[in-house]
C-alpha cells in the first residue's frame, strides 16, 4: 500500500464504524475533514555553510475534547497525507483512553541519519519558529514520534520559551527530566501495550509462562517490550529492525541481542539465531505478532502467513484493512493501535497536567495510574466487542469515534 492510500484506510474504517453509530452526517463529515493543515518551507544552514531546503508539516485533525495532541516524526518518507492520517488517529486514541485532548501530528521530510547534532538542532528550531503560531500548552502539546528524542523535544521547548519570553515546559511532552519531564514517560508506550497485552492473554486463557512472543520493530518501544515481558517469563523468539530479522524458537537471550545491537548498530549476525526476512518473520510460528516498526507491515501479502494467536499493534497503522480482514477470518486476536500504543500518550498527559502544576509525581504512581487507565479502556472495548459481536477494532473505534462525535454534537458549530 503507498503513502497516498493511508488516509482513505481511515475514512474506510470510519465509514465502518459509522454502520454502527449512526452519526448525523453533519457529525459523521465533520470527522471525515481534518480542521487545519500548515505546510511550512524550513531553510536550515548545513555544517558546510549551504542552506537547504525540507518540507515539514503539522496537522489538528479535530479538538472537539481539547486541545491538540500528537507527535512529531523526522522521516525522508513524511507527506502531508501520513501526517494527516496519523492525526486522525490520535484523535480517536487520546478518546479511546478518555483523556481530555483532540489529536493531531507533526513532521518533517529528511534523513537524519545523515545530519550532524547540529544540523538536526537547526532544523527543530527553524520547524519549531515556523509552527508557532500554531502549539502550545493549552492548543497544541508536541511530543517524540520515528527520528525524534528528549533532545529534540528540550530545543522546541526552548525555541517556543525564547519566542513567549518565559520558560513554557508544557508546550512539549516527553522532554528530559530536567526540564519538567516526567519519570516514566520512555517506557510509557511500551508498558501500556503489554498490559493490555496481558489482559488479552488473559481473556483468551493462554499460561502467561513461556508464551512465544516475535516482536517487528527493535526501537524503543520494541526494545522495551522485549525486556518487559522477557523479565515476565516469556520467550521472545523473534526480532526484527530495519536491517535484518532473526528467529530462534527456543527463545532469544535479549541482553546479548541488545548488546549485539549496540556494537553492531543491526540485528544482522546475531549468532544464536536463523537470519529471516520480515514477511518470513511474520509467517514464523508464536503466539503472540507484536508490530512496532512503520505502517503497512502486515498487509494483504503476507497476513495469511501468521500464526500468531494474538497481533498487538506497537506502531501506528501497522495492519491494513485488507489484512485486517484476512486475521480476522483467521481468528486471530488483534489489539489495535488506538488502544495498544496509547500509552505514550497516557503518559503525556500525565507530563502535560504536571508541568501546568509545576508538581511533579512518583515513577510507582505514574505506572500505577498508567496500568488503570489501559486495563479500564481494554475491558471498555472488549465489552463493546462482546455487547456488538464486532472485532476489537471496529470496537475500539465504536469508543473512540463516538466520543469524539459526542462532544462535536454537544458544542454545536460556530458560526
Amino acid at each position: 500500500m503507498t503513502n497516498n492510500n493511508y488516509f482513505q484506510e481511515v475514512l474506510d474504517r470510519l465509514e465502518d464504524v459509522n454502520k454502527h453509530l449512526n452519526l448525523h452526517p453533519a457529525i459523521y463529515n465533520r470527522l471525515r475533514h481534518p480542521r487545519r493543515s500548515l505546510i511550512v518551507s524550513l531553510p536550515v544552514r548545513m555544517d558546510n555553510g549551504e542552506v537547504r531546503y525540507f518540507e515539514g508539516y503539522r496537522v489538528h485533525y479535530n479538538t472537539a475534547r481539547g486541545p491538540a495532541k500528537g507527535g512529531i516524526r523526522y522521516h525522508p518518507n513524511v507527506t502531508l497525507n501520513e501526517i494527516i492520517t496519523l492525526a486522525a488517529l490520535m484523535t480517536w486514541k487520546c478518546a479511546i483512553v478518555d483523556l481530555p485532548f483532540g489529536g493531531a501530528k507533526g513532521g518533517v521530510a529528511c534523513d537524519t541519519t545523515k545530519m550532524s547534532r547540529d544540523e538536526i538542532k537547526n532544523l527543530t528550531r527553524r520547524y519549531t519558529h515556523e509552527i508557532a503560531m500554531m502549539i502550545g500548552p493549552e492548543s497544541d502539546i508536541l511530543a517524540p514520534d520515528m527520528y525524534t528524542d528528549e533532545q529534540v523535544m528540550a530545543w522546541i521547548m526552548d525555541t517556543y520559551s525564547t519566542i513567549k519570553g518565559y520558560s513554557v515546559p508544557g508546550v512539549v511532552t516527553g522532554k528530559p527530566v530536567c526540564i519538567g519531564g516526567s519519570l516514566g514517560r520512555k517506557t510509557a508506550t511500551s508498558q501500556g501495550l503489554v498490559t493490555v497485552l496481558l489482559e488479552a492473554v488473559k481473556h483468551l486463557g493462554l499460561p502467561q509462562t513461556g508464551l512465544a512472543i516475535s516482536i517487528i520493530g527493535f526501537g524503543n518501544v520494541g526494545a522495551t517490550a522485549a525486556d518487559i515481558l522477557y523479565e515476565k517469563g516469556m520467550h521472545i523468539v523473534g526480532l526484527a529492525d530495519s536491517k535484518a530479522a532473526i528467529y530462534n524458537p527456543k527463545g532469544l537471550d535479549i541482553k546479548a541481542v541488545k548488546k549485539h545491537k549496540s556494537d553492531k548498530k543491526s540485528l544482522a549476525g546475531f549468532k544464536d539465531a536463523e537470519e529471516v526476512s520480515v514477511d518470513e518473520l511474520v509467517g514464523l510460528r508464536c503466539d503472540v505478532l507484536i508490530s512496532a516498526a512503520l505502517e503497512g507491515q502486515i498487509n494483504s501479502k503476507n497476513a495469511n502467513n501468521v500464526k500468531a494467536r494474538i497481533v498487538a499493534e506497537g506502531a501506528n497503522n501497522p495492519t491494513t484493512r485488507e489484512a485486517d480482514a484476512i486475521l480476522n477470518d483467521k481468528g486471530v486476536f488483534i489489539l489495535p493501535d488506538i488502544l495498544a500504543n496509547a500509552g505514550g500518550v497516557v503518559v503525556s498527559y500525565f507530563e502535560w497536567v504536571q508541568d501546568i502544576q509545576r508538581y511533579f509525581w512518583q515513577e510507582d504512581e505514574i505506572k500505577r495510574r498508567l496500568e488503570s487507565i489501559m486495563t479500564k479502556a481494554f475491558k471498555h472495548v472488549m465489552a463493546i466487542a462482546h455487547d456488538k459481536k464486532v472485532d476489537m477494532r471496529t470496537a475500539a473505534m465504536i469508543l473512540g469515534v463516538g466520543r469524539v462525535a459526542e462532544a462535536g454534537a454537544v458544542r454545536g458549530l460556530y458560526p
